[in-house]
């Protein structure tokens, strides 16, 4: 599940975390309020207005139609004002957004953390994730932090640095210092830098995230470590445990697909190919997409019906795939351990029926408990579904349909 940069920075200052403070808004009368609250908190006139989307590049992204970017700095109550109005309502498109772009429906109108000082600002990167080839979690870190961080990590590969983190021990003070030095970081720098990893990766454990970013880490010019922007990513898997977390999801931002699958408890992901897929089991599922490529055919989603398949999540996972406008095909693959066959066919039959008008190929693919029975529904049905015996049969017949 992701979260807002501004809900993100809130669960980091539960960890002592130090953040670049700041209100998030959803209309532009408030977010000349917050700079004016901003103004008296920090004594300083700049502020920044930040667009809140799932999506990075907000810096570079523009809001569509206009010149307006989705980051902005304003010096006053009025430029504020007029920023944010430009940005709220408007869509974001940014390098990860694509063409369709992401409406704006809050910005954070946030400290400006880049005020002249004694000593010079500095820019970083860091970010904590699993690392599943070495079973580890691993603190990624670089001295170019910024809006080019993918540029430094394609030309300049040299520049990121890894620390691996073994789950069982985890981040050990010596860690904590060589990230530090790494940075180039001294002085008060240094320990306040320690401190800010240190308790990131406390934050990163104890909120159960799959990926945590801050991006830039950042050094004021009175020596202090910030976070200046944060990407967040919670597992899905832990949100049982974090029922105050879980209230934070913001579905706008997701697929709606995606969304209404989870209704039904469907395990969906959304792709860019043409063959729908209904499978049960996420091994299964993954051979099914494996099979359809390697006959030349590409997945449009990933949808695991899982163990408990009835009628009624058959046919809503077959909505669901329909809505989709790049599907030429449609390839149910179920194998019958815990599920039964004659269920899944019932679904297929109880939807197609329902739906009407269903103008894509079916191939059903049934083995296992009561697939007799499930075959023999399919048949008497009298529906345009074909069927098959081995996956890599179902699989070519999928491809010559959508060639077709």
């Amino acid at each position: 599940m992701n979260l807002h940069e501004y809900q993100s920075k809130e669960l980091l200052k539960r960890y002592n975390v130090p953040v670049q403070e700041g209100y998030p808004v959803d209309n532009a009368g408030a977010a000349e309020e917050a700079y004016r609250n901003l103004k008296t908190q920090f004594g300083n006139n700049f502020a920044v207005v930040k667009a809140q989307i799932h999506a990075g590049g907000r810096g570079k992204g523009k809001i569509k139609g206009t010149e307006q970017r989705g980051v902005a700095v304003g010096k006053s109550a009025e430029q504020i004002k007029e920023i944010a109005g430009n940005i709220l309502g408007g869509t974001l498109v940014t390098i990860q957004t694509g063409e369709a772009g992401k409406v704006v429906n809050k910005v954070l109108i946030a400290q400006d953390v880049y005020y002249e000082g004694p000593n010079p600002v500095k820019e970083f990167y860091l970010s904590i994730l699993l690392d599943r080839a070495k079973a580890c979690n691993v603190v990624m870190y670089s001295t170019e932090g910024g809006m080019d961080i993918e540029e430094v990590a394609h030309k300049t590969p040299e520049k990121i640095f890894k620390e691996w983190v073994h789950p069982s021990g985890g981040l050990q003070p010596f860690q904590a210092r060589k990230i530090a030095f790494n940075l180039g970081l001294s002085g008060e720098a240094f320990k306040n830098c320690v401190k800010f990893v240190t308790n990131l990766y406390n934050a990163y454990v104890g909120l159960d995230c799959s990926m945590l970013e801050i991006n830039p880490l950042f050094k004021t010019s009175d020596e202090k470590i910030v976070a200046v922007d944060c990407k967040m990513n919670l597992d899905d898997n832990a949100l049982m445990r974090h029922a105050d977390l879980e209230a934070l999801r913001d579905i706008s931002e997701e697929d709606p697909t995606e969304v209404e699958a989870a209704k039904f408890n469907l395990n969906f992901v959304k792709l860019d190919g043409n063959v729908g897929c209904m499978v049960n089991g996420a091994g299964l599922a993954m051979a099914t997409m494996d099979m359809i490529k390697l006959n030349g055919g590409e997945p449009a989603n990933f949808l695991d019906v899982g163990g408990t398949a009835n009628a009624q999540t058959v046919e809503a996972g077959f909505r669901i795939i329909l809505k989709d406008p790049k599907v030429k095909a449609i390839l149910i693959n179920i194998f019958g351990g815990i599920v039964r066959c004659d269920r899944v066919a019932q679904g297929v039959i109880d939807a197609y029926k329902k739906i009407g008008n269903i103008n894509v190929p079916i191939i059903v693919r049934l083995e296992g408990t009561n697939a007799v029975e499930a075959k023999k529904l399919i048949e008497e049905s009298g529906l345009q579904v074909q069927s098959a015996i081995l996956l890599s049969e179902a699989a070519a017949l999928v491809n010559k349909a959508v060639r077709a």
